[in-house]
Formats: structure tokens, C-alpha cells, sequence
């Protein structure tokens, strides 16, 4: 472990110039400012400081851990200010896990109700499932979306519940969403360009499926992780996509974008998955009740 007040000796020198004048600053005898440099120097095993003219500089590996230090000591300056803060003003923190292929569109339907949450800190992590189970039986998030269920687990202590299952409409900018278009959906999904999400999505092999059932090959030209982003894809122009009628509420953000047509038989599942913890979470109880 490096010891700090070696490290604000040598931050203060490298500031200042010199030994001199970071022992007026600290108000310390020269030889102990040296001291507690020399110290750090030999645990990080190089030399920091050589001499230029009447003061020092810094060497090339002085210039690393310089840079490193003016970070650390900045934060430190700023900590008491935000302690102070966040004391005089609670935040409500609420950390989600969004699983690979999930609707982003839905998820933010989903957690649109604790927006307005006053001092509410919101993080959302996006990553593989199995990660993200992880993550919640150890406490680091308070809640996973996803697409399945968690698997049967004692040892996971988690709680799975399906909190929507909307069918898939299809949107599109009006280049590609015309009355004989509607008229001819959904095999017109062969001959007009097509996105869709990548295989990481329970949605995709839902639509795999559906396409082999009604005999329809789609002319994909583009295949996406993130719904919002393909959703902007779209709106550019670029094609046609599925979306969840839940999620589609969220399209409105988009200008161009009407209705091609849709499929009762393929839908879209999220399931919120929490932790014991995550069931005294009064923002989780809020989601899922607005939800469910």
C-alpha cells in the first residue's frame, strides 16, 4: 500500500518546484519534506524528482504518479463539500441491471414511474446475464430486468416475476410503411429493409421463430444490441423494426415513425428479478407495482 502523506510530500515538491518551497507551504523542516520523498521513492522502486537549476523536476516516472496524485488529492479536496452535501440532502439511490438484448425502450417504460423520485441516483448497468445475477445476490444492485426468469437456485436467494409480456408491433418511416405495405405485412418484411435485435435478444429467437412459421425470409440490413438505438436507426430511415406495444409508447420520442403492422403471437417478456434486499427497496416496490 502506498502511504499517502509520502505521496502529498512529493505532490506538494512537484507543485511547488522544490524541497524549499513545499517546507514553507507545509510548514516543515526541508529534510523532512525530503524525507517522506526519498521514502516513496523507494517503495515504488524509481527515482520522482532530478535536480533542474535551484529546484527539482519531475522524471518521466514522476510525471506518471504527479498526474496520478493531482487526481487523488482534487478529489480529496472536493470530498468534505459532497459529504456535506449528500448529508444535508439524501439521495435515493437505485441501481438496475439491464440484460444484454433487453428492450431498452421497455426498460425505460418500466422505470418511468420512479423518475421524478426527488434526489433519486439512478445507475444502470447493461451486461450478460449471468454477470448480472451475480451482481444482485451480492447486493451490488437492487434489481435486474431481463428477458427470462433466474434460473431454479437455492444458493441464488432471488426472486423472479414476469412483469410484462406485450406483443410486437412493427414501426417504420414512412418510406418504408406505405397503405400497400400495411396492406401486404407481414410479407412485405422480405422485400423492404429490415432491422432486428442481435441474437443476444430472447426476442430475436421469438422472431426466428415466427418468420420459419409463416414463411417469410426478412430482408435484415441491420441488427442491433440496443432498441433505442435501433428505434433511431429507423426514424433515419434506414428500416423497418420490432418493438414491443409496451415499448412503442417510447416511439412517440421519434418523429417519422408509423405503424407497418404486428403479431399477437410474438411477444415480448421482461422479468424483474431482486434479492431479499431488493424487496425492501421502496423504488423496486414501485416498479413493480406500477407494472404488475
Amino acid at each position: 500500500m502506498i502511504n499517502y502523506r509520502h505521496l502529498y510530500y512529493f505532490w506538494v515538491v512537484g507543485k511547488e518546484g522544490g524541497f524549499s518551497r513545499a517546507a514553507d507551504r507545509l510548514g516543515v523542516a526541508v529534510q523532512t519534506v525530503s524525507a517522506q520523498v526519498r521514502a516513496l521513492e523507494e517503495s515504488l522502486g524509481c527515482q520522482l524528482l532530478k535536480p533542474a537549476g535551484r529546484g527539482v523536476a519531475l522524471t518521466d516516472a514522476g510525471k506518471t504518479a504527479f498526474t496520478r496524485a493531482e487526481e487523488i488529492f482534487q478529489l480529496g479536496q472536493r470530498l468534505p463539500q459532497e459529504v456535506l452535501q449528500t448529508a444535508s440532502r439524501p439521495v435515493v439511490r437505485l441501481a438496475v441491471g439491464l440484460s444484454d438484448g433487453i428492450s431498452k425502450l421497455a426498460a425505460h417504460a418500466l422505470l418511468k414511474p420512479v423518475l421524478t423520485t426527488p434526489n433519486l441516483h439512478l445507475v444502470c448497468h447493461e451486461g450478460e446475464f449471468d454477470p448480472l445475477l451475480g451482481e444482485l445476490t451480492l447486493h451490488h444492485i437492487d434489481l435486474v430486468l431481463a428477458g427470462q426468469a433466474a434460473p431454479v437456485n437455492a444458493n441464488l436467494r432471488v426472486k423472479s416475476e414476469l412483469l410484462v409480456s406485450s406483443p410486437i408491433d412493427w414501426f417504420g418511416p414512412s418510406a418504408w410503411v406505405s397503405k400497400k405495405q400495411v396492406q401486404t405485412f407481414p410479407a412485405c418484411l422480405a422485400q423492404i429493409p429490415v432491422l432486428l435485435p442481435t441474437g443476444h435478444s430472447e426476442l430475436r429467437a421469438s422472431l426466428d421463430r415466427w418468420f420459419a412459421e409463416i414463411r417469410v425470409q426478412p430482408n435484415v440490413v441491420g441488427e442491433f444490441e440496443d432498441s433505442a438505438l435501433m428505434a433511431v436507426f429507423a426514424a433515419q430511415g434506414l428500416g423497418v423494426f420490432p418493438v414491443s406495444r409496451f415499448g412503442a409508447l417510447q416511439t412517440r420520442l421519434l418523429k417519422g415513425l408509423r405503424r407497418l403492422g404486428g403479431d399477437d403471437r410474438v411477444r415480448e417478456e421482461v422479468f424483474a428479478i431482486r434479492n431479499r434486499r431488493g424487496e425492501q427497496h421502496p423504488l423496486v416496490s414501485d416498479v413493480l407495482a406500477h407494472a404488475l
